[in-house]
């Protein structure tokens, strides 16, 4: 499959994730957040276990789409994500990205930095340092069960 084709297959992605959240169809699910939904992401590199995303609700293409209040509420959540996180890994810092390139719909990682990273990857960004396609699949009703639990209770 190439890129182009795998980019489109990518095009609803968050739509689709948001959808399932909706449904109570996710197990992943952290939280209903003001301003969307906070999620185990879909991969969990080892070393940097804790990657969780934001998803607003509506989906918008990119930030620059919601108004000020929206910006305020999206921004503030995910600020609070990466505080349980924190709370929830022991993590020493929260990496934030929102990229919406290869999927065009508004969707932020949060992604937990740990001291005990090899120095060199800890000094690239997470995407760079981390093959996440190779890393496992979160499961939050089986191997991610008690994280996605300490994750929700840092989010009550």
């Amino acid at each position: 499959m190439g890129c182009m084709s795998n980019a489109r297959d990518m095009s609803r992605a968050i739509t689709s994730r948001v959808e399932r959240c909706r449904g109570g169809d996710d197990p992943e699910v952290l939280a209903r957040m003001d301003s969307g939904w906070a999620i185990l992401g879909k991969y969990q590199p080892g070393p940097i276990a804790g990657c969780c995303m934001l998803l607003p609700d509506p989906v918008v293409p990119s930030i620059n789409d919601l108004d000020e209040p929206a910006r305020t509420r999206f921004l503030l959540d995910f600020a609070l994500l990466g505080d349980a996180i924190l709370m929830a890994t022991g993590a020493e810092r929260i990496n934030y990205l929102m990229l919406c390139n290869i999927v065009p719909e508004l969707h932020g990682h949060a992604v937990p930095r740990f001291a005990h990273e090899d120095a060199k990857l800890r000094l690239m960004g997470p995407f760079e340092a981390y093959d996440f396609g190779a890393s496992r699949v979160a499961d939050g009703a089986g191997e991610d069960r008690a994280l996605c639990e300490r994750l929700r209770a840092a989010l009550r």
